[in-house]
């Protein structure tokens, strides 16, 4: 990590009446930078974000000025992000994590600790505009909470007194690579098939392109290799879709914004295995014609960044990126980064391509997909980090062997992220066909109440069923287990949060998405109070099918916390209800019958309305 990616920003609060300096020179200078592209919106947003404190109303006219774009077109995309405001945010930011898992690791206290020791309230900047508090998602640390980012390095395993020194090192003014913290572990617990550092990545590159694209394709077709984002769509098909669509140019993208709260195995790839990786993406731009390949990483992951490029140069060293790779006449192909500017939502791989154009990362309507039209309406190949590893991994050794190993239909090795109430948290690879109480006895967990599969937007299932298989044909998951023990309230610690989560992520778009996560809410908390009936159970169960026309798997998915914890823990929900359903004593008929008579208008009251 370079000395310099951690030095705290040259940030003022004076100038505009937002906060920051609005320096006309850095504007320009980012703007140069990129080239004045348009496309590349969310680089100069990130930029001024991160060395002003804000993008500031100055920022926001230049901007729309130079890519003759209104002003309400630049504030879309940027009030869209979490990570971006308008308001100065301080000279250091800091963002804790309010993921449940944090909650349940003591993220309370931290936050207290942090108010009492900056003097202000999360959500809120101190009063000589030192140092902002301010909340956020699921930052991808979740085997070593309480985590924070500020100035975008992350502390991990935060204490009261961790705190305390943190907050006197930002008011002495130290950079941030000088404040007290605990490295970011990568805790490979159970190392399987792909995380093993058996592949000599030229090799596997050497082999694919000394077959024809159309080979790599079907090799990769007979391995059975589904994508490990969690949809499980079959890779080969979809790059054969791409490879065969019309375009001026194709794109491979990897999708590194795993924002799903409890995973972090995309993270600690990125850390370790990095150029197993950009293998994979190689393989893909050969397979499907493509020159440039674009790897979309969550904000949350800006601290790896020059280490990654670092590693990009090495490989363009080695001749295994660039121009004529390994000697190939004509196949040139290279990677570039594009962060976000955190929202879980970019996870969709059609928001996400939004997102990389600059745009507000909401979802697409589909079709057409994204292999016809994707990145700048040109075909796009969109895979997970862990799908382009197991593609370099199936090359240097073949399909026949990778179909040995899981099950068959879910053939090769799954990493999982393993958080909450267990005795190891961390990444264990293991292959398809494992149960949950096999994972469960490796991470020594005990007392298990309910094991979360696939992060809120999956199952929570119940002691019954933890014999059930980890396995597209069974539980599919895209990587997360939280383990929960029978200390926590399930509907207040874990439910809560997980709707709290999905309203605050949800882009908006569409009616149940953005309407009824927040009735979800107030149903649970009305449960909670000891007011809610039978019906009101009843209806959260109904509300399932309207939630399923939502635009994008987040909407689809955002009922899942409720509607999974009421067919497995019904008993839960029936505990805290009213024993007799509330009976109102209005008289409807009563109340309306002299404005009907004075107005002539016979009432109805449920009838026949013909």
């Amino acid at each position: 990590m370079s000395e310099k990616q951690f030095q705290t920003p040259n940030r003022s609060h004076d100038g505009c009446g937002c906060g920051c300096s609005c320096d006309n020179s850095n504007i320009d200078a980012i703007l140069a930078k990129y080239n004045n592209d348009r496309g590349r919106l969310m680089d100069i947003l990130i930029e001024l974000q991160d060395s002003e404190g804000c993008v500031g109303e100055e920022a926001i006219a230049k901007i729309a000025e130079v890519f003759n774009m209104s002003r309400v077109d630049v504030v879309q995309t940027l009030s869209f992000y979490h990570f971006f405001s308008q308001k100065y945010r301080g000279k250091y930011t800091v963002y804790l994590n309010d993921s449940a898992v944090a909650e349940m690791m003591g993220r309370d206290e931290i936050a207290k600790a942090f108010e009492e020791e900056v003097g202000c309230k999360f959500g809120s900047v101190n009063e000589d505009g030192n140092i902002g508090l301010f909340s956020t998602s699921c930052i991808g640390m979740n085997d070593q909470e309480p985590s924070a980012i500020i100035n975008q390095r992350v502390f991990t395993k935060l204490t009261k007194e961790k705190v305390a020194k943190i907050v006197k090192g930002m008011k002495n003014g130290d950079d941030v690579e000088d404040l007290i913290g605990t490295d970011v572990q990568s805790n490979i617990l159970l190392q399987g098939p792909i995380l093993t550092k058996d592949t000599e990545l030229g090799d596997a590159i050497r082999k694919a392109i000394s077959m024809s694209p159309e080979e790599v394709i079907e090799e990769v077709k007979q391995s059975n290799l589904r994508g490990r984002g969690g949809a499980g769509f079959p890779t080969a098909l979809k790059w054969r879709f791409c490879r065969n669509a019309d375009g001026e140019k194709h794109y491979v993208f990897c999708n590194a914004d795993e924002g799903e709260p409890g995973t972090f195995k995309d993270r600690v790839i990125l850390t370790e295995r990095p150029q197993l990786l950009f293998a994979g993406m190689t393989i893909a731009g050969y397979a499907i014609g493509s020159d440039e390949g674009i790897l979309y990483l969550r904000y949350e992951y800006k601290f790896m960044e020059a280490q990654l490029k670092e590693v990009l140069q090495q490989l363009r060293d080695k001749n295994l990126l660039g121009k004529n790779i390994t000697g190939k006449e004509g196949f040139d192909f290279d990677i570039r980064i594009q962060f976000g500017g955190g929202a879980y939502v970019c996870g969709e791989e059609s928001a996400l391509l939004e997102s990389a154009e600059g745009k507000r990362g909401e979802p697409r309507d589909r079709p057409p997909f994204p292999v016809v039209k994707g990145y700048m309406q040109q075909p796009t190949a969109v895979n997970n980090v862990e799908t382009f590893c197991s593609v370099a991994k199936i090359m240097h050794k073949g399909a026949k062997w990778y179909r040995s190993l899981g099950t068959l239909d879910s053939t090769g090795s799954k990493l999982v992220s393993v958080s909450g109430d267990c005795q190891r948290p961390g990444i264990y690879e293991i292959e398809w066909g494992f149960t949950v109480q096999d994972v469960l006895n490796l991470v020594g967990a005990k007392d298990v109440q309910a094991v979360q599969v696939g992060g809120p937007s999956g199952k929570c299932i119940a002691p019954n069923e933890f014999n059930r298989k980890l396995a597209y044909e069974d539980l599919a998951t895209g990587g997360s287990i939280i383990v929960i023990n029978n200390d926590r309230d399930l509907l207040n610690d874990i439910v809560l949060n997980f709707l709290d989560f999905f309203i605050e992520e949800s882009c908006g778009s569409c009616v149940p998405c953005r309407a009824m996560t927040v009735q979800y809410k107030r149903k649970i908390e009305k449960i909670l109070a000891g007011k809610g009936v039978k019906k009101d159970i009843d209806q959260m169960l109904s509300w399932e099918k309207v939630m399923h026309m939502n635009r994008c798997g987040l909407g689809q998915s955002a009922c899942n916390p409720v509607i999974s914890t009421i067919q497995n823990f019904r008993e839960l929900y029936n505990s805290k209800l009213q024993k007799e359903e509330y009976v109102s004593q209005f008289d409807l008929a009563a109340a309306i019958k002299e404005s009907c008579e004075t107005a002539g208008r016979i009432p109805n009251l449920g009838g026949n309305h013909e």
